[in-house]
């Protein structure tokens, strides 16, 4: 469950919801109805084991979230998966309601699911033979492969699906890896340094400084400050 703000919405809630239905209930604290909703839908939500994430936007602090949705009267409450509204409801609903509305947007496992929960490259193999683009065994396979230093393998697993940020971050490392990953802050800072002299006219050197921005977290702040570099250096 997260408190979210109009600034937060499109990361907490939109980008979220590419991969995890999102519940944002609409709320505020002179609302005695949302009082008695609030409860029911937290427990429903943790019943999921994180299947389905809780959103919850506080309409008076928030008023471009409110206008979103056009909310004429609180509790409401919206399920978000894809970006699109799957479904909704007004009001303080009975538990049975609520409890039903939530566990239909909770996917049900496959047994690709259950295989690749396992972690093992022997399970994930399979669970890839199951469902050949499967998210969560083909990031978890790709990992494996950076780790043993199977750099090619690594980037032609993650060729099966779509980018997301966890297949850019491999792919970053396998790029890396195959001419030398840094091994201190201090490395990076350098080749950075090295690559952001070349980067406007050479295409290699730009891959490999977009790579080493990826491969930091992204709370990192010499990913900050490098990502305004190289912004400065091409539109400069």
């Amino acid at each position: 469950m997260l408190d979210v703000t109009d600034e937060t919405f499109d990361q907490e809630v939109l980008k979220r919801s590419a991969t995890t239905p999102v519940v944002i209930d609409l709320w505020a604290p002179w609302c005695g109805p949302c009082k008695t909703l609030g409860p029911i839908l937290e427990e429903a939500i943790d019943k999921t084991d994180g299947k389905v994430f809780l959103a919850k936007v506080n309409v008076d602090e928030n008023p471009k979230v409110s206008e979103t949705f056009q909310v004429q009267s609180i509790p409401a409450v919206f399920a978000i998966y894809e970006s699109k509204v799957v479904d909704s409801f007004l009001g303080a609903v009975p538990k049975a309601q609520v409890e039903a509305f939530v566990n239909k947007l909770a996917p049900t496992k496959s047994e690709a699911d259950l295989l690749a929960e396992l972690g093992d490259e022997a399970s994930l193999r399979k669970a890839l033979e199951l469902e050949g683009d499967h998210r969560g065994a083909i990031v978890a396979l790709g990992n494996i492969f950076i780790d043993s230093a199977r750099y090619q393998e690594a980037l032609d697993i993650i060729a099966k699906i779509p980018d997301t940020p966890e297949t850019i971050q491999i792919g970053a490392k396998a790029r890396l890896g195959m001419t030398g990953l840094p091994n201190s802050e201090a490395e990076t800072t350098l080749r950075l340094d090295t690559l952001l002299e070349k980067v406007k006219d050479d295409e290699a050197c730009k891959q490999e400084f977009l790579d080493l921005l990826a491969t930091l977290a992204s709370e990192d702040p010499l990913g900050a400050l490098y990502r305004k570099k190289l912004s400065n250096k091409l539109f400069a």
